[in-house]
Order: structure tokens, then sequence, then C-alpha cells
């Protein structure tokens, strides 16, 4: 019987294990799948071209017996937990990204998602990345092979004639003895391990951002993966602790800068004020502690709600300036926005504005942002207050800044309110709570009693059993009649908010326990995997 677990995850990528027998094997990995599954050659009719229409794979596609089990897009696809299963074929996909995405998309729909995923003959190094990050798991030697018969040199940015073998590209041990085999073999296993070690890091998506460049294909993968923003939203972690590489343009349709800004638009809940100005971000994350928003804070003096505009996210309310991946992203600075970057931040800009009525609208900004505020304004038809003469930063714009607010009474931002509507839905009763910092540590208390810790490295709220009750409904995750020792793993979980993402904070709810953890695994993943952790849990509490 083989069993498949998955033990990290990065969006579809997976690092894992699979076993078949006395036979295991840890993911992602290129073996000699002869001898992984040694009846795959005698299988007739598993090799259906991927775009045969539904009549013709159901009459001849054979699923076959044992390891691995056959899949089609057009196939009502009979996998089970555990399995492995092979996309064969699959190596023409990268030639039409189009085709690539929905086939992708149709087969991880069906397929339960503990299961091993197998592309035969596709696997290069200039291929592994993209295949990886797609949700492969297993390959074979197949396609290096069939380019070392053809004189095909390997790596990960290309394929060069075996003359380039010569030129010192590589110092591998094929190289060195001229044996262009051992060299393709080598470089793939490398781009693998490589591979592995960005997910292991949470940062594959950089490394294929940079990877795809040479490849038009694969960028056309990568933007039609993100256009499928349903699909992927779901198999992305709500939050990281590391810090988000934003240096392409490809990286400002990331389903994670998606969701933050979709969130700051349909949860988030800003502190009561008609005042609205507008700042221009800063290098150091948290804004907060840059000498730029320092003295942006001194000018404001809490006489209206800061709203800070950067690229790629859009819109960081400061109420969310620590939560992921507002206070951890990076993004190069060259004061040039182009005309796609300031459409798609002013589309923002003036949905937010839209659903929020301020009275006054100031705009504390210069160049691309300044820009980007007003195509905001005209869309909306509202008026804006620049109050920049010069840099943000220099004193005549701050005592610009401080004269506009003259007159406007005093807040107090309200971040435990915002962030918690933003991370689960739902706006909170703030009566009787204070809060309590002490550096990066926050306390949300009633008297003595705490009821939320900040994350420090996520930016998001833990809720203790009594923050729990504070939040009416969703982010809970049923259990069968037990009390969990440790961690949840999925076959225990018998439903779950459908909103849940890996990362997120949940209520795990059963008839003996309750408990606080976070989500391992989005629920759609808890729901139909027969193995793995769900849920890490925190806190247990017996019920009577």
């Amino acid at each position: 019987m083989s069993r498949y677990e998955a033990k990290k995850r990065d969006g579809l990528a997976r690092i894992s294990t699979f076993e078949d027998g006395d036979r295991g094997l840890s993911l992602p990995a290129a073996v000699e799948t002869e001898i992984l599954f040694p009846d795959l050659a005698a299988r007739a009719f598993s090799n259906v071209p991927l775009a045969a229409d539904p009549s013709f794979v159901r009459r001849y596609l054979a699923v076959g017996a044992g390891q691995p089990v056959a899949i089609h897009p057009a196939a009502e696809n009979t996998a089970s937990s555990g399995d492995a299963v092979m996309a064969a074929d699959w190596h023409t996909a990268l030639q039409n990204p189009r085709n690539y995405v929905e086939w992708l998309v149709a087969l991880k729909e069906q397929v339960v998602p503990d299961t091993a995923w197998y592309a035969p003959a596709a696997a290069l190094p200039s291929t592994a990345a993209i295949l990886i990050y797609s949700g492969f798991d297993l390959f074979d030697f197949t396609g290096v092979d069939l380019a070392t018969a053809r004189g095909v040199f390997c790596t990960p940015e290309g394929e060069f004639p075996a003359s380039a073998m010569e030129e010192g590209l590589c110092g591998c041990v094929g190289c060195r003895e001229g044996d262009l085999k051992q060299h393709n073999r080598l470089a793939l296993e490398r781009e693998i391990a490589l591979v592995r070690r960005f997910i292991e890091a949470g940062q594959l998506r950089e490394l294929m951002e940079m990877r795809c460049r040479l490849d038009a294909n694969q960028v056309g993968i990568l933007r039609f993966l993100d256009r499928n923003y349903a699909f992927m939203e779901r198999h992305l972690p709500i939050a990281r602790d590391i810090t988000m590489r934003a240096n392409s343009a490809e990286s400002q349709n990331r389903p994670e800068v998606r969701r933050y800004a979709e969130r700051v638009i349909e949860r988030f809940i800003p502190t009561r004020t008609d005042v609205a100005v507008l700042l221009p971000c800063s290098a150091r994350k948290p804004y907060c502690l840059s000498q730029s928003h320092k003295k942006f804070i001194a000018a404001v003096a809490n006489r209206g709600h800061e709203l800070i505009v950067t690229s790629p996210l859009g819109l960081v309310p400061r109420e969310l300036e620590r939560v992921y991946p507002a206070g951890h992203y990076d993004v190069p600075v060259t004061g040039y926005w182009d005309r796609e970057e300031c459409a798609f931040i002013a589309d923002i800009l003036a949905r937010y504005l839209a659903k929020h009525a301020y009275r006054r609208v100031i705009a504390h900004l210069e160049g691309g942002a300044l820009t980007v505020a007003e195509m905001a304004a005209e869309t909306l038809g509202i008026e804006l207050e620049v109050t920049c003469s010069d840099r943000p930063t220099s004193a005549p714009s701050l005592r610009a800044l401080d004269a506009a607010l003259q007159g406007e009474r005093r807040i107090l931002p309200d971040m435990v309110r915002g962030t918690i509507s933003w991370q689960f839905g739902t706006d909170m009763d703030m009566r009787g709570l204070r809060v309590r910092s002490k550096g990066p540590q926050v306390s949300v208390l009633k008297g003595k009693q705490q009821f939320f810790s900040l994350d420090p490295g996520t930016g998001l709220f833990r809720p203790t059993f009594e923050g729990w009750q504070l939040i009416p409904e969703g982010y809970r995750v049923a259990i069968d009649n037990f009390v969990p020792q440790g961690d949840v793993l999925a076959p225990g979980v018998t439903d779950a908010d459908p909103a849940i993402r890996e990362g997120d904070e949940v209520l795990i709810v059963g008839e003996s326990a309750l408990a606080t953890g976070r989500a391992m695994m989005s629920a759609g993943e808890m729901l139909r995997s027969k193995r793995g952790v769900a849920v890490k849990a925190r806190k247990v509490r017996k019920l009577e």
C-alpha cells in the first residue's frame, strides 16, 4: 500500500514523502522510475494525449493497476489518498501556457491533495522549477537522457550544444570527465535540490520569477496561474515571517498581493474619522520605524487616518503595517511607476475611498504615488488636497501637512480592531479591552485576562479561548470526539470553515475538547486528505 504526506508547502509546491511497499522517497526528486514503478513500461493505453476529447479518453485511457494511477483532464479520475498519479505527455503542455493552466486546474480540482504527482519525461534543469511550482513532485531522467542522445548540454538557464561542456560553464564531475549524460542528470538533480531549498525558505515564487525570464512559455504559465486567482489563493498561506521580494512586474499579480488588497477593501474596518491622509511608503518595515514615517506621524498627530500608498500592495492602512505582506515586502526603489502599476494601485485606492466616505483626502505624496492618488480622485470626482511642495520629508512640506490638519479632532488609531477585521472578517467589540505593548510584543487584555497576543513574525493576532468568544463565527475546525494531545491530523477533521488558509489562527471544536491553534492546511485540504497535520494545537481545553 502506498502512502503520501506533505511536510512543507509553498503554494502548489510541496516537500513530501512517498512510500510504496518497502520503497520510500523524499520529494521533489528525480528517480529511476522503472525501478520505482516496474510494471509501468508494460502498461498499455496510459499515454493518451492531453488534448484528446472526453469520448476518446473514455474509450482508450487505461488507469492501470498499482502505481502510478494515470490521470487526464478529460477523465473521471479515480486516484485515492496516498497514490502516485501520472499525467502522461505533460512535457507537451509546456508549449501552450493557456492549456497548461486549464489542464492543471482541472486535474488539481479533481484529484485528492495527498497524492504524489509524476510528470514522465518532462523534467529538464530548465523546466524543473515551473513543474514543481505547479505541484509536480516526481520526475524521471528520460528528458535529460533524450537531450544527451541529441548532443544537448542542459542547464537551468537553457539548453546548449554539447561543446558548451568544454567552456567551463559547469564544474561537475560529469564535465570534468567529459560525460554529458552524467552532467545532464546532475544538473537536473541540482536544480531540484535548489528548488527544494526555496520551498523550505517559503520563497519559491521569487525563484520562479527569476527562472521564467528566459522562456516566454514559462512567463505565460506564471501569468495564467496568477489569473486563476480563486484557485491559487486557496493554496497560499495567509502569512509568512519572511521577506516578500517584489522585484518584477509579475510581483504585483501575486495572489498574495491581490488577497491583501481585496481584504483591505472588503474586510478592513478603519479607525473612525472623516479625514484621510495619504502618505508615501518607506524602505524600512514596518513603516513606523523609519525616520520618514516618524516625521509623518508627528506631523499628522492622530488628526487623520494614515493610509500608505505603495507598490505592489496598493494601500496599507497604518493599522495593518505589521501584517504580512505589508510588514515584509521589499521592492526596488527607482521613483518610477509605469502605467500598468499606476492603474493597478489607483484602482485599489479608488475602490477603498468609494467604500469609506472621507470628508477630506489629503495627499502628502510626490511622483508616482501622487499620480496614483490623482487618478483615483479623478475617477471618484473628489477633491484632493496636496501638501507636498518639495520632498514629503522636507520642512516646508511637513509644515504644510501640519497646517492642513489644524482644527481637526484627534483620534486614537485602533490597530487591534483593524487587524482583527482584516484577519477574521468581523467587527469586534473593543469595549473594556486595553492594549499592552512592549517592543514587538503586543497583548490585548480585559483586566488581567489576556484575549489576544500579536505574532511579531506575521503581524496576525492569536486569540485565547476568551478572545475567540469575541469572534462570533468563522475560522472553526470541527473534529471527532477526542481530546487533542498535540497536532490535529487531517483524518480527525470533520468540517472546516472554507475561508481557512494555511497559517490562519483557528478554533478547534469537538464534543470533548476545545483547542486553539494554527492551520497547517487550507480547509479544502483538511477535508480531502487522509494524512498530514491539519492544525498545530497551541492550547487545549477538555470539556466536562
